[in-house]
């Protein structure tokens, strides 16, 4: 049974009147987790969004990289979308609910943040409203000021990510340390960890590309001191 399946019959439990992130609640275990994931990116993404309740072109791009929607499921994708624009909750509720679901994963916070840059940034542009909200939520999940920049700073269009602040270190730090905190991330990443936990594909697709980024941030880090020593 596909995630965009079980999302559609979670769907169909809602009671009339009753707002999409009551069900978060409900998804507590996995594979439920995978489907509270999904609804939780296109949720915040919809609350973040500044369409007029429809989904537009960038915004389905946007979400088509963090998510691979079969043509025959999109109308559910949409419906998620749209429910979470009309549902009267803030996005501040979903926040919660969603760190409370996933406090024990840090992981998959980060990844949600990351899928919120994707989506602000549909559009060619980083605004300054959108930065509040993502760092809101990033409040809310318990991210520190120094993980919201490290995963920012390779979002930003136009703009190189620095690579100390793609692993959050500071260039006074030793190499030795530097490298543990690489080698700590590393770990956390590891697509097997996520497999392990039953977090959807999607999720251990962005950790994919956080790897990628991660590793080559430690090999310019590298690169650097060893130049300066």
């Amino acid at each position: 049974m596909s995630i965009w399946v079980r999302i559609s019959e979670a769907l169909s439990a809602i009671r009339a009147g009753e707002g999409l992130s009551n069900i978060l609640e409900t998804l507590q275990g996995s594979p439920e987790k995978s489907v509270a994931f999904t609804i939780a990116v296109i949720g915040l993404g919809a609350k973040m969004a500044k369409a007029d309740g429809l989904v537009t072109k960038d915004e389905v791009a946007a979400f088509r990289q963090i998510f691979y929607i079969p043509k025959r499921d999109a109308p559910q994708a949409a419906k998620v979308y749209n429910l979470a624009r009309q549902d009267v909750a803030g996005f501040e509720v979903y926040a919660q609910k969603i760190a409370k679901m996933f406090k024990d994963d840090w992981p998959v916070l980060e990844d949600l943040i990351e899928g919120l840059f994707y989506i602000s940034i549909a559009d060619g542009h980083y605004h300054p409203n959108e930065n509040d909200y993502v760092h809101r939520v990033a409040d809310i999940f318990g991210l520190d000021e120094r993980s919201f920049r490290s995963i920012r700073t390779r979002f930003i269009p136009n703009v190189a990510p620095d690579a100390y602040d793609v692993l959050g270190v500071t260039p006074d730090m030793p190499l030795k340390e530097i490298q543990q905190v690489w080698r700590k991330k590393i770990r956390e990443t590891h697509p097997d960890q996520l497999m392990s936990r039953g977090l959807p594909e999607e999720a251990i697709t962005m950790a994919t590309k956080r790897m990628v980024a991660i590793n080559q941030a430690w090999e310019d880090i590298n690169d650097m001191q060893q130049e300066d020593s």
